[in-house]
């Protein structure tokens, strides 16, 4: 519940997405700063474990405006981190219609920032898949709407816990032989969690400015062959990985069967887009953010291993 507006100060960000796993992750992290912040949710109480006790927590969904006008009430900085991959045939008109409401429902309410999540890519790409296109769709609706809008572009993110690297830790430690379309030599720049959130919190302290486009990544280029082996060396497995054409619709099935049922439409579109390079290409990040040094494939490997041991 919203605590009386008489009796607390009232907060100055919003985080949605924050039952997902970088939203879960960034509220912690801005709590420590000392940062106030409400959560809005479809199920407030999956929240509540995730906050601390000076946070807010308002019902809402972002389809749903009235929600949305209510929530972003006094909010200066909103965090965008919703995707509809999951639980819908048409995801790419649920996620206009909800970048839609959350543009028009900021802009209305005074938000002077929205930073969003969104995946990289070549928008000039005729092959870029569906998910991609859609994240790169979304970020043009919020800069559209007027507020200052901050767009962080990343590839796979390599944490314990995140659906892309949890789906190649379970082809590697399952499969001793792996059938690999040829497409998984395919360039990409994973991100480490941990990099990722440091972006994240640094981008609200930014100063005013234009809508941008930032494209972060790790310090390496890489491809999911080379974190496949990468996380087998690490684990001490041997693996073979033998090339075919194309991903078949038995080989993957055969990789989804890995996932579980709950994320397996997920996993289907993280899948489909592992044939486009998702490789940083503009070098503006290093400017707009100095003070962040991301790590390589080896190390953000080790780091999830280490946490998933912890977990």
């Amino acid at each position: 519940m919203i605590p009386d507006a008489e009796t607390a100060e009232k907060p100055r960000i919003l985080v949605t997405g924050g039952s997902g796993y970088v939203g879960g992750r960034l509220i912690p992290r801005l709590e420590a700063g000392g940062t106030r912040i409400r959560a809005l949710g479809r199920k407030p109480e999956a929240l509540r474990d995730r906050l601390g006790p000076s946070a807010e927590i308002v019902a809402g969904d972002v389809a749903d405006r009235g929600s949305l006008d209510r929530a972003l009430g006094g909010i200066e900085t909103a965090y965008y981190l919703v995707h509809m991959m999951s639980g819908t045939e048409d995801f790419a008109k649920e996620d206009r219609r909800a970048a839609e409401n959350f543009g028009g429902a900021a802009r209305s309410a005074g938000v002077r920032r929205i930073i969003y999540l969104g995946g990289l890519g070549d928008d000039d790409d005729p092959a870029l898949s569906p998910h991609l296109r859609s994240r790169h769709e979304v970020g043009r609706i919020l800069r559209d709407s007027g507020v200052e809008t901050v767009e962080l572009r990343a590839s796979m993110v390599v944490g314990a816990g995140s659906l892309s690297f949890e789906l190649m830790k379970s082809l590697t430690e399952r499969l001793p032989v792996m059938l690999c379309p040829r497409w998984l030599s395919t360039d990409c720049q994973p991100i480490a969690i941990e990099d990722l959130l440091a972006y994240l919190l640094a981008a609200k302290d930014l100063p005013p400015g234009q809508s941008r486009v930032v494209e972060i990544g790790g310090a390496d280029v890489c491809t999911y062959a080379d974190l496949i082996r990468e996380y087998a060396r690490l684990k001490g497995l041997r693996r073979t990985l033998i090339s075919v054409p194309v991903l078949t619709p038995y080989l993957s099935g055969l990789w989804l069967a890995l996932v579980t049922p709950t994320k397996s439409e997920v996993g289907r579109h993280l899948i489909e887009g592992l044939k486009n390079p998702t490789v940083v290409r503009d070098r503006s990040a290093p400017e707009a953010f100095p003070q962040i040094r991301p790590i390589g494939i080896r190390e953000a490997i080790r780091r999830a291993i280490e946490a998933g041991r912890e977990s």
